[in-house]
This record gives structure tokens, C-alpha cells and sequence, in this order.
């Protein structure tokens, strides 16, 4: 009987950096086998895990080792996951719907990892829906990033003229025809739960995932009284030059690494 985020196999994968091991990762999520990358830091030190959600769909957004391993150098256990239908995995991916599914799985992947005694979540583009809602499925969790992230589906389908094809097509329909689809991946509208700390970045000229999303997702966050903390970048994209890449990413584990402390003391496995 499988149980979701269960290891059922690990591969060693080329690491392109001496104090980062890599693995590629197939785990039960929904009775799938879902893969996903693993990154650990060499040794045995115990420390915070910290899921990636990548964005994009099928090839486009893959997982990048580079990417993952910025993050284990900041000294966290980072898994990946790579969704449903890709590289191998089972299934299909379908934007947020089932497939957020392999997020919660992996969520409890990381956890369970020997090492980690705390995870955080983290989203990138399309991986900030995957993220909101992992997050208000685990309220443990120590924190919440979503860079760049979408909030909004209604919104994604309304700016982004290149993708309503495949919305149609994987969502099943418009948002005018299937209101409650679009509703039901949208977790700026489901957010009264939450209960963790969540931190938005954003660059004011991204036109992959408008900086509107990241205001609504403020909005909202503050009209519940959560926690939010914004990071906004008037000259930036949806990517990042690399030099401020770095310097970003440096910033964000320290505040994820200040939330940790803030959460309560850590229980010893």
C-alpha cells in the first residue's frame, strides 16, 4: 500500500558543484510514481528542508540543477518535484489542478528526510499557486516564498493571450464557461487558513506574471491580517540579472532561516 511522499527509489544524478550531492527522486503522490530532484548539502548536518516548485508547464519551467543548487548552498535540503508526466513520472500535469497533489507529497518527502527537522516552501512563476496552496495544506511549515508567483488564474488566463490554449485545453474550458475551475486553482481566494509566514517577490516589469498578481496576493494577505512581507524590483523582469539573482536569493534564505527561529522549537525525529 503506498502512502504519498514515500521513497520508492533514488538515483545518484552529476552534481556540477563539490559540496552538493544530487539524486534524481521517484516518490508516490496520488498512487502516481512522481520524480523529482534532490539536493543535499555534503555531510550529516541536520538543517532546514526546502521544497521548489518550479513554474511552467511540461518542458517549459524544467527543473535546473544550477537553480536548486544556489539554494543547498545557503545550507538547505532542497527536493524539486517535476510534476506528473514528466521525466518519466505517471500521469499528466494539468496547471495546478491534480498535480498539486505531487507538491503536497513531496512536502511530506522532505520532511520525513533524516536531516530535516523544518521545511519551507518556495514558488516560482507558475510553482506560486503550488506554493499557496501547499502551504495551506501544511500550516506547519516554517515559511513561504513565491517569486514571481501567479495568485490568480482568472487574471493568468486574461493577460496571458500565449497560454489560454492550453488552459482551455488542460483546464477544460474558459473562465467564463467554468467559473468554479478557475476559481478552485486560484489561491487568492482561499487563503482564510493560512498560517504561514509568506514573503512576495517581485520584478514591477514582468510580463510573464504580471506584478498585479503579486498586489492582489498582498492585498489579500493584509485584508486577513496575515503576515506578508513584499520585496519589490521596479527595473526587473521575470528574471532576474544574474549578479542580483544572487544577491536575492542570499536575502530570502536569511529570512527564511529568521522564520525558522520564529516558529517554535524544532521536535527531534
Amino acid at each position: 500500500m503506498y502512502c504519498d511522499g514515500q521513497l520508492i527509489s533514488g538515483q545518484r544524478f552529476p552534481s556540477p558543484h563539490p559540496s552538493v550531492e544530487l539524486s534524481v527522486i521517484t516518490y508516490w503522490a496520488g498512487g502516481l510514481k512522481v520524480k523529482g530532484l534532490l539536493a543535499e548539502p555534503a555531510g550529516k548536518v541536520a538543517g532546514d528542508g526546502f521544497l521548489y516548485l518550479r513554474g511552467g508547464m511540461k518542458n517549459a519551467g524544467k527543473v535546473r540543477p544550477g537553480r536548486i543548487i544556489q539554494f543547498a548552498c545557503e545550507g538547505f535540503i532542497v527536493f524539486a518535484p517535476y510534476y506528473r508526466g514528466n521525466e518519466g513520472g505517471e500521469g499528466n500535469e494539468d496547471f495546478a489542478g491534480e498535480d498539486r497533489i505531487d507538491a503536497f507529497a513531496a512536502f511530506k518527502f522532505i520532511e520525513n528526510h533524516p536531516r530535516v527537522k523544518r521545511v519551507h516552501i518556495f514558488g516560482f512563476s507558475r510553482g506560486g499557486v503550488m506554493a499557496l496552496f501547499t502551504g495551506l495544506q501544511f500550516p506547519r511549515a516554517a515559511s513561504l516564498v513565491t517569486w514571481g508567483g501567479v495568485s490568480d488564474m482568472f487574471l493568468t488566463y486574461e493577460e496571458r493571450e500565449d497560454l489560454r490554449r492550453m488552459m482551455k485545453r488542460v483546464i477544460g474550458g474558459t473562465p467564463e464557461k467554468y467559473p468554479q475551475r478557475y476559481y478552485d486553482r486560484s489561491p487568492l481566494f482561499h487563503l482564510e487558513n493560512l498560517q504561514v509566514p509568506v514573503l512576495i517577490i517581485h520584478g514591477k516589469k514582468d510580463r510573464h506574471v504580471s506584478v498585479e498578481q503579486a498586489h492582489r496576493l498582498e492585498s489579500r494577505l493584509k485584508l486577513l491580517n496575515k503576515e506578508v512581507e513584499c520585496w519589490y524590483f521596479s527595473d526587473f523582469t521575470h528574471y532576474f540579472p544574474p549578479k542580483e539573482n544572487r544577491r536575492v536569493v542570499r536575502n530570502l534564505c536569511q529570512w527564511m532561516k529568521q522564520k525558522s527561529k520564529g516558529r517554535g522549537r524544532w521536535q527531534e525525529k
